[in-house]
């Protein structure tokens, strides 16, 4: 696929690193863009691009910024009529610790309300970024898992194809309103990581007999 990231911290990096190992071709922008040619030249098939000329021919578009910056980073890329947005963005609080948003909504039910012409599918929003740039395999054979939501099949299959591509099981969580649960879950797994001590080597999964 073309994919086009749009952040250039830990979670830009990590998505560069892992989709350029299976062959994808990638365009990457920030706000810095000599941080973005700098991460850029580190991989293969990796691109630095203003924000104005990253969407480019690209097929699919991850917003890899913080929640507060999503909106205005997804609409400086231009026209995403048609185009699969993957959010994998928490609504988190300055201390990590809490959400600023739920219940009721959620981040990407928020961005699509504010890039309607976009398909946008929730994944890989439970993942710390140490994890995504180390691949999908754990101790014991463990595999992780993305969890994927959205109201567009279209958008919800791309993402499919897109985890499975970098080696992640991924488990169809519905429509975009599940995003409701899916960045709740992503904060526990922060709290269990930061608050309760257990590194960013952990993940949820999802797990059947």
């Amino acid at each position: 696929m073309k994919v086009t990231v749009v952040g250039t911290g830990n979670m830009g990096s990590a998505f560069a690193k892992q989709l350029s190992s299976v062959g994808h071709i990638v365009r990457i922008t920030g706000r810095d863009i000599d941080k973005a040619k700098v991460l850029a030249a580190q991989f293969d098939n990796v691109s630095a691009y203003p924000a104005a000329e990253a969407l480019g021919d690209s097929d699919v578009v991850v917003v890899a910024t913080a929640y507060d910056d999503a909106v205005k980073a997804l609409q400086s890329l231009g026209d995403l009529g048609g185009k699969v947005v993957i959010d994998i963005t928490n609504p988190l609080s300055a201390d990590y610790m809490s959400l600023t948003i739920g219940h009721v909504t959620s981040a990407s039910e928020e961005i699509a309300k504010a890039v309607p012409q976009a398909h946008v599918v929730k994944a890989f929003n439970t993942l710390f970024a140490q994890v995504l740039a180390d691949g999908p395999f754990f101790a014991n054979d463990q595999r992780g898992s993305v969890f994927v939501a959205s109201d567009s099949e279209r958008a919800k299959q791309t993402a499919i194809a897109l985890a499975q591509s970098l080696g992640w099981n991924t488990v169809d969580a519905g429509a975009l309103v599940n995003a409701r649960y899916l960045e709740p879950l992503a904060g526990l797994n922060i709290y269990l990581g930061y608050g309760a001590g257990l590194g960013t080597s952990i993940a949820p999964a999802w797990l059947g007999k």
